[in-house]
Formats: structure tokens, C-alpha cells, sequence
């Protein structure tokens, strides 16, 4: 009887540490695009299934981003007239920026 006390007491006390050691707050981090489509201000658009996502935000800039074939493409017209792109395909990342 006192063996099986003991080990109860054994197994309650571990059962409580593994309990309050674990981390139950857990924040996921978001990317940009996630932040801008949540941001109320901005007007989003989303085609093709999620394929196609234009944000307009409230500043006046435009992203889009669009995938084809496995290939990511995000094009950035700013509200001062600058423009940027990007383009992932295949692990490599090619980056234009007109001033």
C-alpha cells in the first residue's frame, strides 16, 4: 500500500511538472502579405483560388502577387511612382527595382 502511494504520488507530481512547463502561448508570426490583407484599410482581392492577390493599401501603393507553375511573381507599384519586382521560381530569387 505504501509502494502504490508512493508511485501515485511519484506520477502526480511528474504529471504536474510536464503540465506547467509547457508553453501554452503560442504567437504565430505573420508574413507582410498576412498583416497587409488583415490591415481594414486596405482592399484586397483574391482570384483563381488564392493564385492571384492584389492589395491596395490605404497609402496608394499596389502589390500583386500572382503563381504560375510553381513560380511566385510580386509586383509593387508604389504611390510615388516607384515600382519593384520579384520573381521566385525554382529556389532562386530575382529582384528588378525602377526609381
Amino acid at each position: 500500500m505504501k509502494y502504490l502511494f508512493k508511485t501515485g504520488l511519484c506520477i502526480l507530481a511528474l504529471n504536474l511538472v510536464f503540465v506547467s512547463c509547457r508553453d501554452t502561448e503560442k504567437e504565430e508570426e505573420k508574413t507582410e502579405v498576412q498583416k497587409l490583407m488583415e490591415d481594414p484599410d486596405n482592399k484586397v482581392e483574391v482570384k483563381d483560388g488564392g493564385d492571384k492577390i492584389k492589395i491596395e493599401t490605404a497609402e496608394g501603393d499596389e502589390i500583386k502577387i500572382k503563381k504560375d507553375d510553381g513560380e511566385y511573381k510580386k509586383k509593387v507599384d508604389r504611390a510615388d511612382g516607384s515600382e519593384s519586382k520579384l520573381k521566385i521560381e525554382d529556389g532562386e530569387v530575382k529582384k528588378k527595382t525602377d526609381n
